[in-house]
C-alpha cells in the first residue's frame, strides 16, 4: 500500500463511522475500499473488523443506562455473542480467498437487503412491544442464547448487518420496550465484534498499517457522525449506503 491508498481508506474509515454512528452500515464503505487498494478479500475483512470494533464500544457505553436491569440477559447472551464472534472468525479464516471473494457479492446484498429492511424491523418490534401486555419484561430462557449464537456466527464471518439481524432476534424471544431490546444489541454486537477482532489478532491476516489509519478515521467519523445526528436523516441516508453496496455488489458479479 502506498500514501494514497492509506489515505482512501483512512478516509473510507472515516465515512464507515460516520454512516455507523447515523444510520449503520458502513462496512459496507469501508471494507470495498480496502479491497479497492488491492488487500486480499479475507485480509480485508479481518482488517475491516479489527480497525471498526471499537466503535461498538462507544455504541454500548452510549445506552448503558438502558441496560439496567438486563444483567442475567447479559450474562446469558453475551458468551453466545463471543462464541458465535469465535466461530465466524475460525470459518472465515478456513475460506479459501478464492472461495471468499466468490461469495463477497452475496454477503454485500445481503447485508444491503438488512440494512434496507432495518427500519421495518424496528417498526414491527414497537408494534410488537405496544401490544404486549404484561406486568413486566420477559426474562431470557436458556434457549434464547442459541438464536443470537447463530446471527453470532454471522457476525464473526462478514458482520456488515449484524446489528439488525441480533435486534430481529432478540425482539422475536423477548418481551420487552424497543429501547431497553436495543441497548442490549449494542453490548451484545460489541461482543461478537470485539471476540472476532481478538481472535483476527493473532491469524497473520491484519494489515497492521492500514487498521491503525482505519481505527483513527473511524473515531473521528463516529465523532462527526455524532455533531451531524439531528441534521442528516438516518433514513435517507440509510438508503444511499444501500445503493452504494448494491452496486459494489454488481461491480464485484461483473467482474
Amino acid at each position: 500500500m502506498n500514501g494514497l491508498d492509506f489515505v482512501l481508506v483512512g478516509l473510507a474509515a472515516m465515512a464507515a463511522g460516520a454512516v455507523n454512528a447515523l444510520a449503520g452500515g458502513g462496512t459496507l464503505i469501508s471494507f470495498p475500499a480496502l479491497v479497492a487498494v488491492g488487500v486480499p478479500a479475507v485480509a480485508a475483512n479481518v482488517t475491516n473488523t479489527v480497525a471498526l470494533s471499537p466503535g461498538y464500544l462507544g455504541a454500548t457505553l452510549g445506552q448503558a443506562r438502558d441496560l439496567r436491569g438486563q444483567g442475567r440477559r447479559l450474562w446469558l447472551l453475551a458468551p453466545a455473542g463471543v462464541i458465535g464472534g469465535v466461530i465466524g472468525g475460525v470459518l472465515l479464516l478456513n475460506t479459501g480467498e478464492r472461495v471468499f471473494r466468490s461469495l463477497v457479492p452475496f454477503l454485500i446484498l445481503l447485508a444491503s437487503f438488512l440494512l434496507a429492511v432495518q427500519e421495518p424491523v424496528r417498526n414491527t418490534l414497537v408494534r410488537r412491544a405496544g401490544r404486549e401486555k404484561q406486568a413486566g419484561p420477559g426474562a431470557a430462557g436458556g434457549w434464547t442464547a442459541l438464536p443470537v449464537g447463530l446471527a453470532a456466527i454471522y457476525g464473526g464471518y462478514f458482520g456488515a448487518g449484524v446489528s439488525v439481524i441480533v435486534l430481529a432476534v432478540l425482539g422475536l424471544v423477548l418481551d420487552d420496550s424497543l429501547t431497553r431490546l436495543n441497548a442490549l444489541k449494542q453490548a451484545i454486537s460489541f461482543s461478537i465484534n470485539v471476540a472476532a477482532a481478538v481472535f483476527f489478532l493473532f491469524s497473520g491476516e491484519v494489515v497492521w498499517e492500514a487498521a491503525g489509519v482505519m481505527a483513527v478515521g473511524a473515531v473521528i467519523g463516529g465523532a462527526l457522525g455524532g455533531r451531524l445526528a439531528g441534521r442528516i436523516r438516518p433514513a435517507a441516508l440509510r438508503r444511499v449506503v444501500v445503493v452504494v453496496g448494491v452496486v459494489v455488489a454488481i461491480i464485484y458479479l461483473v467482474r
